[in-house]
């Protein structure tokens, strides 16, 4: 079986019920944070496929792992509810990663993340933000990200576009060039 045509299918149930009861982005804004909860902690993932682990055990975790200390809506522990009673909690990732893209989509929402090799200003943060918004015609969601490895300059990936301006890979395209000129000269 095909995991994303599944977890696509409990998506576009979960974002039609979303719309229904008009908590869309209540649960836009819990299904990003188990997402991200599934990137930042892959033993999540296992513990929802470990049998050993209690159904309720299972459901505390990623009412948890989607609100940290706040309570879960009550739509989305009907969500919940209803993929641990087909039995898809391996899945839930893929569908919550599914339900962000259905979302992002019906909502007219670019996604864009900006690497720098130091923190960028809030301000600057909101210029591309706005910029990238107009060129796009959509709302943005920025994520910025600091990785000192890039040694300078910027790597900007917008949708599925990359603009890699960093020193890091200037650096490795004038090596590349200087092998490649001196493989010729013996």
């Amino acid at each position: 079986m095909d995991i994303g045509i599944v977890s696509m299918r409990y998506a576009k149930a979960l974002i039609a019920y979303a719309y229904n009861t008009g908590k869309e982005d209540v649960l836009y804004r819990e299904f990003s944070t188990l997402a991200s909860s599934f990137g930042k902690h892959p033993e999540l993932r296992a513990a929802l496929l470990n049998p050993i682990l209690s159904a309720d055990d299972k459901f505390k975790l990623v009412c948890t792992a989607a609100n940290g200390d706040q309570p879960a809506s009550e739509e989305f522990k009907r969500c919940i509810a209803l993929v641990q009673q087909n039995r898809r909690e391996g899945l839930l990732q893929y569908i919550s990663l599914s339900f962000q893209t259905l979302y992002r989509k019906k909502k007219h929402i670019g996604t864009a993340k900006l690497t720098t090799a130091i923190p960028v200003s809030q301000e600057v943060e909101e210029r591309i933000r706005q910029t990238s918004s107009s060129l796009l015609h959509a709302h943005m969601e920025l994520q910025t990200e600091v990785n000192p490895d890039i040694e300078g300059g910027f790597i900007f990936d917008i949708n599925d576009y990359r603009l890699d301006a960093s020193i890091a890979t200037q650096l490795k395209k004038v090596k590349q060039q200087f092998v490649d000129k001196n493989r010729r000269i013996v």
